[in-house]
């Protein structure tokens, strides 16, 4: 693998430093090299190209902003047999402590970048995104009924069904009279995916969509990790809309859905709760 790596990066010296790590998905190490420090991610699994594809169209994203600080992707690599290597720029990172406020201001500018541009295309073209309107049925189809149609499939899950069925019938009216914009998201800030170093905040692992902005802060509100000031910071630029802490718990569900898929049944208390409450 090193000998793969050597030649796509074309360096001499290909030094491993730090020790290996990673996240639940896949594997890293930190390299120094020719240009510099790399970080490697290494994942064995048939699908890695194209997630690592996606995640280095979603990190490029993200820079064209210029609103949030990210890795500089490099270079998606083919492992011989299965599997694939994604090199991107080695961030020496910390906890987010300092800069969490700072943080939240710049998540918000994500957010507003492409109203922004909107905006521009709106005086200049006249013109308008039809599709921005139609996010409640995206959501809800294509997010939540996905993720159901998985616990069904491996679960069968009967009250999870029957919460479900109450459920996506009251979704449409969580949304009346509040209008979204599709909005860049990072796709899955949660505490793990936020650092910061000696010049501000870093975001990093994005799986980047466009949606509605509150989806983003769902899951940066579940596990821990984001003081006060970063939300404050972030609402600062934009405020909380009507309906807003009913429409975070349907986000939020999401998430748990998401989890109980991924990582078993010990999520599926959460799952059926957050169910029960929205059903109130």
């Amino acid at each position: 693998m090193e000998k793969l790596l050597k030649t796509e990066l074309k360096t001499s010296i290909l030094k491993a430093f730090g020790s290996s790590g990673g996240g639940y998905i896949s594997q890293g190490q930190s390299y120094e090299t020719d240009s510099g420090r790399v970080f490697v991610k290494i994942n064995h699994k048939p699908q890695a190209r194209k997630m690592f594809e996606g995640e280095m169209a979603s990190l490029e994203a993200i820079q064209k902003t210029n609103t949030l600080r990210v890795p500089q992707p490099i270079k998606v690599i083919d492992l011989p047999g299965e599997g694939a290597m994604f090199v991107i720029e080695y961030l020496k990172m910390k906890n987010l402590s300092k800069y969490s406020a700072k943080l939240g201001e710049q998540v918000a500018d994500l957010h507003l970048y492409n109203q922004k541009c909107g905006g521009k295309l709106k005086k200049e073209e006249n013109s308008v995104n039809e599709w921005q309107s139609d996010w409640p049925t995206f959501f809800v189809r294509h997010r939540l009924q996905a993720q159901m149609d998985l616990i069904e499939r491996d679960y069968g899950d009967r009250e999870a069904r029957d919460l479900w069925s109450q459920l996506k019938l009251k979704v449409p009216e969580m949304f009346c009279g509040v209008e979204i914009v599709p909005a860049l998201l990072h796709g899955d800030l949660w505490a793990g995916n936020v650092a910061e170093d000696e010049f501000g905040p870093i975001v990093f692992d994005p799986a980047s969509f466009y949606g509605h902005s509150e989806f983003e802060l769902a899951i940066s509100g579940m596990f821990g990790g984001f003081n006060s000031s970063f939300f404050s910071a972030y609402h600062s630029k934009i405020p909380k809309a009507p309906g807003f802490e009913k429409r975070n718990k349907l986000y939020q569900l999401f998430n748990y859905i998401n989890h109980w898929n991924h990582f078993g049944t010990e999520y599926r208390g959460s799952t059926l709760t957050v169910m029960r409450r929205l059903l109130k």
